[in-house]
């Protein structure tokens, strides 16, 4: 599973002209599934992600989290993360999960999320999206449950 983080100081989704979801101060998260993530990577990535000390404490330094900001969430489905770009000039969608398995992973990733009290807005599954960011920063981070995990293994952690 892999995640691209962005921290905001407002984002918001359009379909077709309409706003329909917006957030403040917080972190857009673009979510790429795979086709061999599970539960096990929704899991770490929702950990990883809302303990991240991404946002600056008084002295410039990047110290506190989404929750000690009173921060919101965006998550937007992001099936080119998946993309092989290897060879060719298209890119090939072979590592990417499934519909019915990036979906449901999906909404497991939103659901975990809002049971640690974080407001959460998204964006819509299979749908054509228009997302304005407005980052803070600029801060980025990109995540990949398999690259993450595989290095913690190694270290024994």
């Amino acid at each position: 599973m892999k995640a691209v983080i962005q921290r905001v100081s407002k984002a918001e989704v359009k379909i077709d002209g309409r706003v329909i979801s917006e957030i403040g101060k917080g972190l857009v998260i673009f979510l790429g599934i795979e086709k061999t993530d599970g539960l096990k990577d929704v899991e770490f990535l929702a950990e990883k992600i809302t303990k991240l000390r991404c946002f600056e404490d008084q002295r410039g330094k990047m110290n506190i989290s989404l929750g000690e900001v009173n921060g919101e969430l965006l998550v937007v489905p992001e099936v080119t993360l998946c993309t092989n770009l290897i060879s060719g000039r298209r890119p090939g969608f072979e590592n990417a999960a499934q519909p019915e398995l990036a979906e449901s992973l999906y909404r497991d990733f939103i659901n975990l999320l809002s049971k640690r009290n974080f407001r959460i807005k998204q964006g819509r599954f299979k749908a054509h999206l228009i997302v304005t960011i407005f980052n803070d920063g600029p801060v980025t981070f990109v995540l990949d449950s398999h690259s993450i995990k595989a290095e913690s293994e190694r270290e024994g952690r």
